[in-house]
């Protein structure tokens, strides 16, 4: 990736380099219910520039977990130029920055920006106590990211991704997730799993995973157009995108695959779907992913 002079985030909270510690203020969580046709109407409105906030509340919603009103208050620091990996992921973040703020410009909306947090070993978020052994995450109570760099040795070595795009295409696919999050899409997922089997659920998680991927491709799309990745960069998501495929984890850890236990796809839908975004960019297309059955994903 062609990232030198690029902005950095002022977005980053580097915990690892001495930050203060995360606060986050008291915020209301949505009661839970409902199922997937929500999804569709939630996604459907936010393409049609619809309010989002008054559709779900005339669903009898409430504010979800994750909304301004869960965001930490302090102000964060931008990461620290002592550490080549932190300024790669401000840069990163930075660039994801541009290309959402100007897509949901385009839709009539505004992009609120999530904050990345950089940890060594542990960490206290929003969504509770968590150890780097969890690997990135997103929480949607806080509406950050967190992540320890050392994922990214674990990344090349572990799990055989190398690669500065591979890296990338991690953080974007939690910003992913933090774009569900404020779009009403994992609160709608997050309803839909309500009084399903465990293998019912398992798919919901899949699906939302697969647009995760998605969204990432989209992201990916927009800085190749402005001429950011080297050749041989989409191969390195791609590879990144298998390699962390539930039914590659599996086999590695245990011999074999439970499909049933599945909870963030397979190699080849994580590859397909990310490939889809960032063949196409178009936003709208991730919907897909909630219509088709779910052994055509």
């Amino acid at each position: 990736m062609k990232l030198e002079g690029r902005r950095k985030s002022d977005n980053v909270i580097d915990l690892a380099g001495g930050d203060a510690p995360p606060r986050r203020r008291p915020g209301k969580k949505a009661a839970v219910g409902g199922g997937l046709g929500l999804l569709v109407v939630v996604v459907v409105a936010l393409l049609g520039g619809g309010d989002l906030s008054q559709l779900l509340g005339q669903l009898g919603s409430q504010v979800a977990a994750g909304t301004p009103e869960g965001r930490t208050v302090e102000t964060p620091r931008a990461a620290g130029a002592e550490d080549p990996r932190t300024v790669f992921v401000g840069r990163v973040l930075g660039t994801t920055e541009d290309v959402w703020g100007r897509i949901f410009r385009e839709m009539g909306r505004t992009y609120d920006e999530p904050q990345l947090v950089s940890f060594r070993d542990e960490v206290q978020s929003g969504c509770g106590f968590q150890t780097a052994q969890v690997g990135p995450f997103y929480c949607g109570a806080d509406q950050r990211i967190y992540i320890d760099l050392d994922f990214f040795e674990d990344l090349a070595t572990r799990h055989r991704a190398s690669g500065d795009f591979a890296q990338a295409y991690v953080i974007a696919h939690e910003v992913g997730h933090h774009i569900q999050n404020i779009t009403g899409v994992s609160e709608a997922v997050h309803r839909a799993k309500r009084g399903r089997s465990e293998i019912e659920r398992n798919r919901l998680s899949v699906r939302q995973e697969l647009h995760a991927d998605f969204l990432s491709g989209v992201w990916g799309f927009h800085v190749d157009e402005e001429g950011i990745l080297d050749h041989g960069d989409l191969e390195e998501a791609l590879n990144a995108a298998a390699q962390i495929g539930d039914d590659t984890l599996q086999r590695r850890a245990r011999g074999r695959a439970q499909p049933e236990s599945f909870t963030h796809g397979t190699a080849q839908q994580r590859s397909r779907w990310f490939r889809a975004g960032f063949e196409t960019g178009d936003f709208s297309l991730g919907q897909q992913i909630f219509d088709l059955p779910y052994d055509e994903l």
